[in-house]
Order: structure tokens, then sequence, then C-alpha cells
């Protein structure tokens, strides 16, 4: 049975996955260290970690499953899915896979670095309500092929 994982923090788009696992009866896991209301649905489970950088991402990586799904923008995260045979997208739609995540972690360091040095200071650009649009899409084909995988 597919399962969903939610890094819940500072997901944009928890109401829409709420709407797709409904669609598709899926258990649903909000994964947060607090702060976000519990959903009226009966198939998510609000989960609290402690506070910490990476308590979510731990619990996450521990529970998830092969053909489960991760929602996240946290590109470590999504690689310990993947390894363990997981599906990852971020919010805005974008798929994390096999083939691309190195490169995705690798870029991620050489951006952390030039923040760091102060040669970056801008942030990811705002989530538009195209991104919701585009996550929609590719989190209802990302559930099909999870389920064909299962």
């Amino acid at each position: 049975m597919v399962e969903i994982y939610v890094d819940a923090d500072a997901c944009p788009v928890n109401d829409e996955v709420v709407r797709v696992a409904t669609r598709h009866d899926l258990k649903t896991y909000m994964v947060s260290d607090g702060g976000i209301r519990p959903s009226q649905s009966a198939l998510v489970e609000l989960v609290i970690v402690d506070q910490g950088p990476d308590a979510a991402d731990d619990w996450i990586a521990d529970h998830i499953q092969k053909t489960d799904i991760c929602i996240t923008n946290d590109i470590p995260l999504a690689a310990r899915c993947l390894e363990r045979g997981a599906l990852a997208i971020k919010p805005n739609g974008e798929p994390f896979t096999d083939n691309g995540i190195g490169m995705a972690l690798a870029n991620r360091e050489l951006m952390q670095g030039l923040r760091e040095s102060g040669e970056i200071t801008g942030g990811p650009r705002p989530f538009r309500k195209s991104d919701r649009s585009a996550f929609l899409n590719h989190l209802e084909t990302t559930v099909q092929t999870a389920k064909r995988l299962g």
C-alpha cells in the first residue's frame, strides 16, 4: 500500500496533498516539529517530532518504504528516500530522480558555499499559483506510478 510522507513544516501544498490522498484513499503522514494544524481527514496522521534541524527528515527516512511518496524541498531527505526505493517530489511538482539527485546535492553544496561567502544573498523564487497546479498534476502522476510499482 502506497503511503505519502510530507515534510510539512514549510510545505505550501499540504491541503493539495490531502485532496489527492483522499481521492486515492492513501494514508498520509504530515511530519513536523509543531506549528501545523491537524487535518480533519482520517487518512492523515500528524507526526510531531522533537525540535531539531533534521528530526522530521530522520523520522521520514526511517519510516518510508519502497514505492511510498515523499513531498519535500529538502534535497538530502529526497536522496535518503530515493535510496530506500521511494519516490520524492518538490512542492512545485518537480520530481527528484535517481539520475538527478547527485547533481542536485552537488549544486546544493555549491550554493550553500556561495551564500556563506556572501556572493549570493537571495533565496529561491516565491511559490506561485502555477507551482500549485503543477504540483497537483505531478502528484497525481506520481501516485499512479507508485501504485503500478507497488
